[in-house]
């Protein structure tokens, strides 16, 4: 059984890990998550859940703004292939989590290890990060050392890199 939100303040507390939480209502989408949160300081995340040709799962963690390049992410990576988001099925068997619910926080639930966590640098330079707290009806500030304390606790040593971004397309001449 996946871990529960109260499950996972439990782990947290037990690993001396304060965090704030604010409940909200369900939020899906960024848009949903900028328009309804309020005025939560931090940094706010973006998860994509993603697979490689071989099975090998990454949970890619960066700032909620982010425009991830996942056409050359596999390169630093080092994923046997271009990148493909992950099934619903499978980010709930692997994560415990349903869509519009991942987070830095689900790989508590990946007792076997499956998923390699990638930490995006950019996000790494706010000190507090914000994440669901394994549901979308919230949102939990951690400090982002104890992001890192607390996936390493999980078995999940994060890879940090900054995450390449698809470029903007520049004005039409």
């Amino acid at each position: 059984m996946p871990l529960s939100p109260d499950d996972l303040f439990a782990r947290l507390a037990e690993l001396g890990i304060e965090t704030r939480t604010i409940e909200h209502p369900p939020l899906f989408t960024v848009e949903d998550s900028q328009a309804l949160r309020g005025d939560i300081e931090g940094g706010h995340t973006k998860n994509l859940f993603l697979k490689d040709k071989k099975g090998n799962l990454f949970l890619v963690v960066v700032e909620e703004d982010a425009r991830v390049d996942l056409k050359s992410l596999h390169g630093p990576l080092g994923a046997a292939s271009r990148l493909s988001f992950g099934s619903a099925e499978l980010l709930e068997e692997v994560l415990g989590v349903k869509p519009g619910a991942v987070t830095a926080f689900g790989p508590v639930n990946d007792a076997d290890g499956r998923v390699t966590v990638v930490l995006d640098a950019v996000l790494l330079q706010h000190e507090v990060i914000n994440c669901h707290p394994l549901v979308n009806t919230a949102t939990t500030a951690i400090a982002r050392d104890d992001l890192v304390r607390f996936l390493r606790a999980t078995g999940h040593e994060p890879v940090i890199l900054e995450v390449p971004r698809r470029e903007e397309a520049g004005p039409q001449d």
